[in-house]
């Protein structure tokens, strides 16, 4: 396989690409690659509902056949999808195809990318060797086609997902996922979220370079747009080489990036039960948001599903330890704390999910009680309440009056990011 080849490229703001137009450019570029003996997808979860990876999956399988033997789904240190979940994103699709990630246990490592490496990209914050692991069913399967489907969009820890990422991160080990997660965390999430040359990517680009070649990788990503009606699909790009991922984050930097004139005084976010869970990934609210957020400004989130802190019980226990205190507590916790240094991605979690005392965050959770909402550094209101108030239904994606109010909605905040133009150029 060519691996600086992109075998099909479509996108701009103006674009709506339907399922019929997805299904023609996936299988365009799957008849550019030629057959295949022994196919594995590795899809994202549920976490990325609104990706269109379900449909491209499905696509996929209906592409190949029996030739497609396994799908591996991209959770990182995700709960593993449930079979509810699975019909939800995946439809009708064999259940027995999927299999389950095992990030502590079920991993190779392909090599290490250099210490030297790792600081040079950091400025010297860290300096620790960074190792390239991957699930071993991608190493150990026998695959002539590893097909990576996602979608790109801003990130906290890489600037921008997927490419390489649901690789190296989403089926990676946890040293890996520590270490990179904690790469991103000290080099400033504001200084790479939206942004495709990161510290966190160039180390992913040099255990691809490196480490990764024998693996016949294909990346299928997209890019999908939040309006006030739904989702718009405004890319489809498929390659084995970085120039697919570099087309499509600058085409999610124009639509996915939500610039304001003016800081929010006061902001809402709806996250769907479906997708968020746990403030693991619910704190999307607070990162994507954070460069838009004025200085004693009031983030409030309404989250009916929430009722845990980390998708895993080890981290869920960091997090209700030390709770989402500020980076300078942080780090110094990673400093004097084994079981905080251990497990370095909770640690950057950590910083993630806090406002730094610059705007307060309201947690409106429909399973955890105020007492654990509060415990973990949030304030806690009342979701039934809130939700009468600030009605998810009847807001619209941008700027509403409530009560007299200005209030900021953002019905997903997976699928953006928000600034103020002057944060953003700051940064």
């Amino acid at each position: 396989m060519n691996v600086n080849q992109t075998f099909y490229a479509t996108g701009s703001e103006s674009t709506a690409l339907d399922r019929q137009a997805l299904q023609e450019g996936l299988y365009a570029a799957l008849a550019a690659l030629g057959r295949r003996r022994k196919v594995l997808i590795v899809p994202p979860d549920i976490t990325r509902l609104h990706s269109q990876a379900g449909w491209l999956t499905r696509m996929a399988c209906e592409y190949y056949g029996p030739a497609v033997t396994d799908i591996l789904p991209a959770i990182g240190t995700h709960t593993p999808m449930t079979e509810a979940e699975i019909r939800r994103m995946y439809g009708d699709l064999d259940t027995g195809l999927f299999r389950v990630h095992d990030w502590r246990r079920g991993i190779a490592t392909l090599g290490q990318v250099p210490g030297a490496f790792v600081a040079e990209v950091s400025g010297g914050k860290v300096d620790y060797p960074w190792p390239a692991q991957v699930d071993r069913l991608l190493v150990e399967g026998g695959f002539d086609l590893i097909l990576s489907i996602g979608q790109v969009v801003p990130h906290e820890v890489a600037g921008m997902a997927n490419h390489n990422k649901n690789i190296f991160v989403g089926t990676g080990g946890a040293e890996g996922i520590n270490k990179s997660h904690f790469l991103g965390a000290v080099c400033d999430m504001e200084k790479i979220m939206g942004r495709a040359d990161t510290p966190v990517r160039r180390v992913l680009n040099y255990a691809s370079d490196h480490f990764a070649g024998h693996l016949p990788i294909v990346y299928v990503l997209t890019v999908v747009q939040a309006l006030p009606t739904g989702t718009a699909t405004r890319g489809l790009f498929i390659g084995a080489d970085a120039a697919c991922f570099e087309h499509a984050a600058r085409l999610s930097l124009r639509v996915n990036f939500q610039m304001l004139d003016a800081p929010i005084d006061k902001a809402v976010v709806w996250l769907d039960p479906e997708e968020y869970k746990s403030t693991w990934l619910g704190n999307k609210s607070i990162y994507r948001m954070r460069m838009a957020m004025a200085d004693g400004g009031e983030l409030i989130v309404l989250a009916p599903g929430l009722r845990q802190f980390g998708e895993d019980a080890q981290i869920d226990r960091l997090i209700r330890k030390y709770g989402y205190c500020g980076t300078p507590r942080v780090l110094e916790a990673v400093e004097r704390n084994g079981d905080l240094r251990d497990n370095l991605s909770a640690a950057a979690h950590l910083i993630h999910g806090s406002s730094e005392d610059r705007f307060s965050v309201t947690y409106c959770p429909g399973h955890l009680d105020c007492e654990a909402i509060k415990a973990v550094g949030f304030r806690y209101a009342p979701l039934q309440e809130m939700m009468q108030r600030y009605d998810p239904a009847r807001l619209s994606d941008g700027w509403n009056e409530v009560d007299g109010q200005r209030v900021y909605f953002v019905s997903n905040p997976g699928l953006g990011l928000w600034s103020t133009r002057e944060r953003f150029e700051k940064a």
